[in-house]
């Protein structure tokens, strides 16, 4: 497995930067987690838009979804010009209902809906969900292939129950919204670096990926804040970032 970070920032991008999106290269598949803001611009560094094999979408907040409507069009082009000619597996969650409807773009998609506890196979790759602590309907992934595990734990709160998801995941990767000192009075569905930190040790994940990254706060605070908490692999998500399985 080859993970490689296209935006990381969040709630909006930075200059040059991207919201939230991954692309996952797994048993000669390419999957796209979450398309936020800039992401499909990171993604043209690595491959088409119309070469995905599959589209994994956690919630329906829009920094984690506004360049999927854009990924419509390049499956349109794609398919005018016979580039494509099968519709995309897009996997979501069903609510809100109204913007789980519009991820759906004629035949060039195929939209299913996400549910807890749900296995989606892809040739040898196993993807299974699980809702988060979060404002709307929301899941973290646990994906497995050939002995590895991989949990992206989306957008997530401090009640999320990691522990039923993943026992030493080979990478976990968690958001750190605030330093610890900013948490707001009532942080509905984020957590801090030191919180991210906390659920990696109780999940003894063997490396831990700090994103969903505020663009305006310091990097280093963040990881200096994880590391008094988390004492193995630690890496910080910036764009272009490559995590080999």
């Amino acid at each position: 497995m080859r993970l490689t970070v296209l935006g990381c920032q969040s709630p909006f991008p930075a200059a040059d930067g991207a919201t939230i999106g991954y692309l996952l290269e797994v048993g000669g598949k390419r999957i796209l987690m979450d398309c936020g803001s800039g992401v499909l611009a990171q993604l043209a560094k690595k491959c088409k838009p119309y070469e995905l094999d599959l589209v994994l979408i956690s919630h329906l907040h829009h920094d984690h979804i506004s360049d999927f409507f854009v990924l419509q069009y390049a499956l349109l082009v794609a398919n005018q010009f016979q580039k494509r000619n099968q519709p995309l597996s897009v996997w979501a969650p069903s609510e809100p209902k109204g913007w789980f409807e519009k991820l759906s773009y004629r035949n060039y998609i195929l939209l299913q809906a996400i549910t807890e506890g749900k296995t989606v196979s892809l040739e040898g790759v196993n993807i299974s969900f699980f809702l988060t602590d979060h404002a709307v309907p929301c899941y973290a992934m646990k994906i497995e292939y050939d002995g590895k595990v991989l949990l992206y734990g989306a957008d997530a709160g401090p009640r999320t129950d990691w522990t039923r998801m993943a026992i030493e995941p080979d990478l976990f990767i968690c958001e750190a919204s605030f330093l610890h000192k900013d948490l707001p009075a009532d942080p509905i569905g984020h957590l801090s670096a030191k919180q991210a930190a906390q659920a990696a040790n109780q999940i003894k994940a063997r490396r831990l990926l700090l994103t969903h990254l505020y663009p305006e706060l310091d990097p280093l605070q963040l990881k200096q804040e994880a590391e008094q908490e988390y004492h193995q692999e630690l890496l910080v998500a910036e764009i272009g970032l490559e995590i080999n399985l």
